[in-house]
């Protein structure tokens, strides 16, 4: 008799663990970007696996630019520049678009894959954020560039730079509605609003970027957020300091 009690108990518990997976499966299917499998949408918010599809369309200029395309996105493709370790084939510059951040300066052009993750930022992130702590929008992101060839870190050895790509932003700074500037050089260390946004930014860039340092990751970034989307294959490791 304890044997078949037993047995019940086992067959209530798999019943119970198939019922609880196909109920976490069809919340899932109402958000797919939380699954690895389905495709990007830039129409669709911030998923678990969002920003390893974002760097996976490196490979895939096409296929990016109509994401962007999708998304009302106003933008202009580049040209093919650059040569050896420094080539580029998917840079796209932002055109003016009411309502959306400007990116000060505005003749920056970023890989296609860093821009798409620069507008789900804007979107689900930073004026969400500025919001919150502000009661306005931002105007504008201040920024030190995109594409250079060079090594890390401006070494004569070593591995290149994903700025040596254009596939890296350095953001240094936001504008409000209102004119205020905040900076990461002036405004991250303290108590206050400022300082609050700037982390809250930079805890939701590393959802969409494969590299994100700041200020906490060494002197070297004491005055901007480093963006990346490097794609590191199968290890896939993504980097957020």
């Amino acid at each position: 008799m304890r044997k078949v009690h037993h047995i019940l108990r086992i067959s209530a518990w798999l019943v119970g663990l198939c019922v609880a997976g196909f109920i976490i499966f069809a919340s899932l299917r109402q958000r797919p970007q939380d699954l690895p499998w389905t495709q990007i949408d830039l129409g669709q918010p911030i998923g678990l696996f969002t920003g390893r599809k974002l760097a996976a369309l490196t490979d895939d200029t096409a296929r990016c630019r109509g994401l962007l395309d999708k998304a009302g996105v106003a933008y202009t493709a580049m040209k093919p520049g650059g040569d050896g370790q420094c080539a580029y084939a998917d840079a796209v510059r932002l055109k003016p678009d009411s309502g959306a951040i400007i990116l000060a300066p505005a003749a920056v052009a970023p890989s296609c894959p860093v821009v798409a993750a620069l507008k789900l930022w804007e979107w689900h992130v930073v004026q969400p954020a500025a919001q919150r702590h502000f009661g306005q929008p931002i105007r504008s992101i201040s920024h030190f560039g995109s594409y250079s060839c060079r090594r890390m870190y401006g070494r004569s050895q070593g591995d290149f730079s994903e700025h040596a790509t254009a596939d890296a932003i350095d953001i240094s700074g936001f504008v409000l509605k209102d004119g205020r500037r905040i900076s990461v050089v002036n405004d991250w260390k303290g108590e206050g609003k400022d300082a609050a946004f700037l982390h809250d930014v930079r805890d939701g860039a590393c959802d969409l970027f494969s590299t994100v340092l700041s200020p906490d990751y060494n002197a070297a970034h004491r005055d901007h957020f480093h963006l990346d989307q490097a794609e590191r294959g199968a290890t896939e490791w993504r980097a957020c300091r």
